[in-house]
């Protein structure tokens, strides 16, 4: 027997809302990168306008490095889920679960050389095949190497930091250079021109450096991820009711007192290390937590029913952001690249998002799965994989 495609009777409502609130923050994030120089700039010492660094602020408190490991841990739950069905089957799922990885970074390829820099499916394929290699461990065991590989990279970066640099403040160092070759290529010149410096700024998205620390910073995640999968905390959310409170509680006190710390107080490296790899983190447990409590409401489902469209459709809706905001702000599209205020980025992005949705749902109102999710599911299972 084959193994088959997750069908839509199958599907979690929770996991769903989450992956497209997912893509919300993802989004909110990404804009800064699709109309600013980076990364070649410090974003927190960036603007100047007092209300852009008000927005900034805000944004770097409740959603940058909040929402990449929400969904590295929800990639990993998939992956635990399809493995768990497999096991069910008495199916071997490692040929299948690579095929798609495979198939996963060939995607992140295409869409970092051709549309945008910033890939991040490259990473997350690359870091699930070491969690493929790991599903068989029981779940305990999937959160101890989460925490001891976590655990290794905080200690040696903490030492690497030493006493003096974590206690002094941050040297907002800029390179001139590349920050204009990036403005004058995205801002005012052709496609080619954006091609040649998008492989520029993928080589240190994706430099050697990047693919190691991808292991310690997103490989974590999806392992507590595929470790809540086998536990199913989602599905039994209402028997875990009291579990997913206290982490709502905590995950969002101390991720936003933690994530504050750089803005409340003189900013240090160490604030800033504690904001991106403990708060970050912790937030977005947070997150997860209050979304999925909130799903135990019969209502409350249905009224996310949108944001659970893009994220049966995250693939798509992933791509089309890309699409959408290099043809905004590029030369070759409206050319708003460098012009827009932070606020004016955020409305863009809602925009997007709203656009978004109301294309899933029409879409959806016809077909099981998004074009590139279908695509997807036919290059894995090597069969005609029907969307209606």
């Amino acid at each position: 027997m084959e193994l088959k495609p997750t069908m839509l009777q199958e599907r979690i409502a929770a996991l769903d809302i989450l992956r497209g609130v997912s893509l919300v923050g993802i989004l909110l994030v990404n804009m800064f990168a699709f109309y600013l120089p980076m990364p070649h700039i410090d974003l927190a010492s960036w603007f100047t306008a007092p209300s852009d660094i008000v927005w900034q602020q805000n944004l770097d408190i409740y959603v940058q490095g909040s929402f990449y490991p929400l969904f590295a841990m929800l990639f990993g739950y998939g992956l635990a889920m399809q493995w768990q069905k497999a096991q069910n089957r008495a199916q071997n799922f490692y040929t299948l679960g690579l095929r798609r990885l495979a198939i996963l970074f060939a995607f992140g390829v295409i869409h970092a050389v051709l549309i945008w820099w910033g890939d991040i499916l490259m990473m997350y394929a690359f870091c699930g095949v070491f969690l493929v290699l790991l599903l068989q461990l029981r779940p305990i065991w999937l959160i101890s190497i989460a925490f001891i590989i976590n655990g290794l990279m905080q200690a040696v970066m903490l030492f690497a930091l030493g006493f003096l640099t974590v206690n002094g403040e941050v040297d907002n160092y800029l390179n001139i250079v590349a920050v204009e070759n990036a403005i004058t290529a995205y801002g005012t010149g052709s496609w080619g021109d954006a091609l040649l410096q998008r492989l520029t700024d993928l080589s240190v998205q994706a430099g050697i450096g990047m693919w190691f620390m991808a292991l310690f910073t997103i490989l974590p995640y999806m392992l507590v991820g595929a470790a809540a999968s086998k536990w199913q905390l989602v599905e039994r959310a209402k028997e875990q009711k009291w579990l997913w409170l206290t982490l709502a509680i905590a995950g969002l006190a101390i991720g936003i007192a933690v994530k504050s710390l750089p803005i409340m107080f003189t900013r240090t490296y160490l604030f800033d290390y504690l904001k991106v790899y403990i708060g970050g983190p912790v937030l977005s447990v947070g997150y997860a937590a209050v979304i999925v409590l909130l799903c135990l409401a019969p209502v409350v489902p249905k009224l996310l029913r949108p944001f659970a469209n893009i994220g049966r459709m995250s693939l798509t809706m992933y791509i089309m952001q890309s699409i959408i905001g290099t043809c905004l702000f590029y030369q070759f599209g409206f050319g708003w690249y460098g012009k827009v205020s932070v606020a004016t980025g955020v409305l863009i992005a809602t925009g997007i998002i709203i656009v978004q949705m109301i294309i899933a749902e029409i879409w959806l109102s016809k077909w099981k799965q998004g074009p590139l999710e279908a695509l997807w599911r036919k290059l894995i299972y090597r069969q005609k994989v029907k969307m209606h």
